[in-house]
């Protein structure tokens, strides 16, 4: 357990690390390339970890020096592994590793611990099935372990409706080039983090894929049009630096985060949005960001985070300290995350005096005054890192299985202690117009 040290005044930058999710979209994709990929600045986590031991399991070279990852593709050509890849907790490896183990005759076994085994894939499975690949769930429920034998994807058209998952899509997508025909994925209903689509959509473009898409929800890929290897460079990630501006609006303080795109097509910088909308200032830079926090407005508010579910605990940690009721809508499938965020929130958030509430797709937070509390992080890392923000504003906060955050952010901790100028930290910026009370943290 770790006891935060709550900060009076917030002036300091930080460098996020590289985007988890543009990582390992980009891993697989040169996985499946003809040739030798060298991916800039990835995010270097347990899940890229387990994600390369698997790569590494259906043949793929992959190597690490450094601030970049080398990848020798495959051509699609898969290695038939003889025992079972185990992924641990990364749902999304195993959704995207399920289309990519499709190209191959197999069987090929994808399972993981046990929360992974309670997260469902049947709409992927049953696409992947009536493409002609072969899989087998216990029971035909639909959850891993699953055993996949494949060897060529047929093509044709694919409709997916209210799936819970976008990375259903992407799986779907990534693996299209190498179907004996042309792919049509048509989305109907409500699909959620619909912005991961295009990431994975810009991802496989830059590998020398094209897909065709209309903007209301059907994509197309033509058969052939195969990946190349390249030099990638990965950018920052929104979701990390998220718990940074959460920070500068809890403590009404200042934070530049470096290494973000305030382009980017990662869903999770809408947060900046909402930050607007809860009385921060918010300067876009060409590759970073400024929060200025300020007065958060009081009353009922509502907030629609579909397109961002994991911004989910770091607002809900916000609004509990806003005078107001909020309603957070659209993000039932946060009962399917590494945890029911959305329970572990409610008990977590009781503990600290907060009165929330879970409904049938969000929850409802009632703002006060929150206390010191033990928070339990059901190893989850995004419960983990947006509670020890609140404990910068709220003394007392001490947080349980703290090595939750190695899964996306190895450096959150040593970030923080750079944020209250602990000795130790790297060294203060050179002047130039940086303010000398601004330090930097490198994850």
């Amino acid at each position: 357990m770790i006891a935060i040290e709550p900060l009076e005044t917030l002036d300091a930058a930080v460098r996020v690390p590289g985007s988890k999710s543009y990582t390992q979209r980009a891993m697989v994709i040169a996985a499946l390339a003809e040739g030798e990929s060298v991916l800039r600045d990835p995010l270097l986590s347990e899940d890229t970890l387990l994600l390369a031991r698997a790569l590494r399991s259906l043949g793929t070279d992959v190597r690490m020096e450094g601030t970049q990852m080398t990848v020798r593709g495959t051509g699609g050509r898969i290695t038939v592994p003889q025992h079972r890849i185990d992924l641990g907790n990364n749902g999304t490896a195993m959704r995207l590793l399920a289309g990519m183990a499709s190209l191959g005759r197999g069987p090929i076994v994808l399972t993981g611990g046990p929360r992974l085994c309670e997260r469902p894939m049947k709409p992927l499975l049953n696409a992947l099935a009536a493409q002609g690949a072969g899989i087998v769930t216990e029971r035909d429920r639909g959850y891993p372990p699953v055993t996949i034998r494949g060897g060529r994807l047929a093509g044709g058209k694919i409709v997916l409706k209210d799936i819970g998952s976008s990375q259903y899509v992407s799986s779907l997508l990534i693996a299209a080039p190498f179907a004996a025909a042309e792919t049509a994925i048509v989305l109907e209903g409500r699909i959620p983090s619909l912005p991961y689509i295009a990431l994975t959509v810009e991802t496989m473009e830059a590998f020398g894929s094209a897909v065709l898409s209309n903007g209301a929800g059907r994509y197309t890929v033509k058969s052939g049009h195969r990946y190349t290897g390249c030099e990638y460079r990965i950018e920052g990630d929104a979701s990390s630096a998220s718990y940074f501006f959460l920070a500068a609006s809890l403590l009404k303080g200042r934070i530049r985060v470096e290494n973000i795109d305030p382009r980017t097509r990662q869903g999770d910088i809408g947060f900046l949005r909402i930050l607007e909308r809860l009385g921060c200032t918010v300067t876009r830079e060409d590759h970073s960001v400024e929060v200025r926090g300020g007065e958060m407005p009081a009353g009922e508010m509502t907030f629609d985070l579909g397109d961002m579910p994991d911004i989910v605990p770091t607002l809900a940690v916000l609004c509990a300290l806003r005078p107001g009721r909020s309603l957070i809508r659209n993000v039932a499938h946060l009962r399917l995350k590494e945890c029911n965020r959305l329970e572990a929130l409610v008990n977590e958030l009781g503990k600290a005096g907060i009165a929330a509430e879970e409904f049938a797709d969000g929850l409802a937070v009632d703002g006060g005054n929150p206390r010191g509390a033990a928070i339990k992080t059901y190893n989850d890392h995004r419960i983990a890192m947006s509670f020890a923000i609140l404990g910068l504003a709220v003394p007392g906060m001490e947080i349980a299985g703290e090595a939750c955050v190695g899964k996306s952010f190895p450096g959150f901790w040593t970030a923080l202690e750079v944020l209250r100028g602990k000795e130790g930290s790297p060294p203060l910026y050179p002047s130039g117009g940086r303010s000398n009370t601004e330090r930097t943290a490198t994850p």
